[in-house]
């Protein structure tokens, strides 16, 4: 007998070996079979052309390195994400879209901005992406530090490079020169550059004053104090000049009052956007859409004439919303890249970084 009719005593045709191929193929996908896994769902947030799905394990960091309290998230030319906690290593992660580490800054980048990296840490908040002519620049908030005992960190606004070098300062320095200007802010949180290069920053943690300098530095006009009327606020968080309308406008992230106050450049006061925005911290334009991180468990999108389009991942008042991945716990500030995917940042100890691929569903 030979080999084949030994294993096959009834010959196969073709069509049987199909058959058992196809059979075998079937076998791969059953639950439980061992031979392949379970496609896994993907997590989405949104709906319709606002859809988003969230990619995993973007932002990782390698072992030894950790994020803090989330502060900044901005996306350069090149769809470079800048990452900063709250953090002493590293300071700042930059990423390309795919989630790989290009570089982190700890000790070089402390050391260019005066400071030791656990007082980069003590001190961080926002960042602030601008492009000027053909370079790109990167504008930092600092908060006031909380060591008690010795001299006072922080209170600063300073614009880098690319790579972190300060090129100019303002506000707690220790003498004034050419690139460095004493002003008297308590705790700043934001910062927005104008098309003409007037730069408008808020002291949101502290004296509720909003200043405008134009692209020297120089002082124009300052104004502000706490309260619930207009030209007043409860923590004027964050700050962006709006174009979505064609003129220049200075929105406002009043945090505390639940609303957005908008100024014309001069900080005259136009009007107040209420109702859809909970705890605004910050703002983010992309195409013909205002991204807003709500402190309070969501992202919002504003269409050009204010209206609401969406809100995200709601997880007001969810439990597990710092580790259910369709949610959010505490947005603290957020970027989109030319491709419209988005990257959001969390007021959590982790920092929770983390990116959504733009995953419209047309009907």
């Amino acid at each position: 007998m030979k080999g084949n009719e030994y294993l096959f005593p009834h010959r196969l045709t073709r069509r049987d070996f199909v058959k058992m191929a196809a059979t075998a193929t079937a076998g791969l996908a059953l639950p439980g079979s061992g031979f392949a896994e379970e496609k896994k769902e993907p997590v989405r947030i949104g709906s319709g052309y606002h859809t988003y799905e969230l990619v995993e394990d973007w932002g990782k960091l390698p072992a030894g390195m950790k994020y803090g309290h989330g502060c900044g998230i901005i996306v350069d030319s090149k769809d470079r994400i800048f990452v900063t906690s709250r953090s002493a290593n590293p300071c700042v992660a930059i990423f390309d879209p795919d989630g790989k580490l290009l570089e982190t800054w700890s000790n070089d980048f402390a050391q260019k901005v005066g400071y030791t990296t656990a007082e980069v840490a003590d001190t961080a908040h926002c960042l602030y992406w601008n492009k000027e002519g053909d370079d790109e620049f990167i504008y930092w908030t600092e908060n006031v530090s909380t060591n008690k005992e010795g001299p006072k960190k922080g209170k600063r606004v300073y614009k880098t490079d690319l790579k972190g070098k300060i090129l100019y300062q303002i506000g707690n320095v220790e003498k004034e020169d050419s690139t460095s200007q004493k002003f008297d802010w308590t705790n700043p949180t934001d910062v927005a550059v104008a098309a003409n290069g007037d730069i408008y920053v808020v002291d949101g943690y502290g004296s509720q004053r909003v200043s405008r300098f134009d692209k020297n530095f120089k002082h124009i006009k300052t104004f502000g104090t706490r309260g619930k009327e207009h030209g007043q606020f409860n923590t004027c968080h964050g700050v962006w000049i709006n174009t979505l309308k064609g003129d220049q406008e200075v929105y406002i992230a009043d945090r505390h009052n639940d609303r957005i106050e908008v100024f014309s450049p001069e900080l005259e006061y136009k009007r107040t956007l209420t109702g859809d925005v909970r705890n605004p911290c910050c703002f983010y334009q992309h195409k013909d859409k205002l991204f807003i991180p709500d402190l309070a468990s969501r992202v919002t999108i504003l269409d050009a004439n204010d209206k609401l389009v969406a809100h995200l991942g709601d997880g007001k008042d969810k439990p597990d919303n710092s580790k259910n991945p369709s949610m959010f716990a505490a947005p603290h500030a957020l970027t989109v890249d030319s491709h419209g995917d988005l990257y959001v940042v969390e007021w959590v100890p982790f920092g929770r970084p983390r990116k959504f691929k733009h995953t419209p569903q047309i009907a």
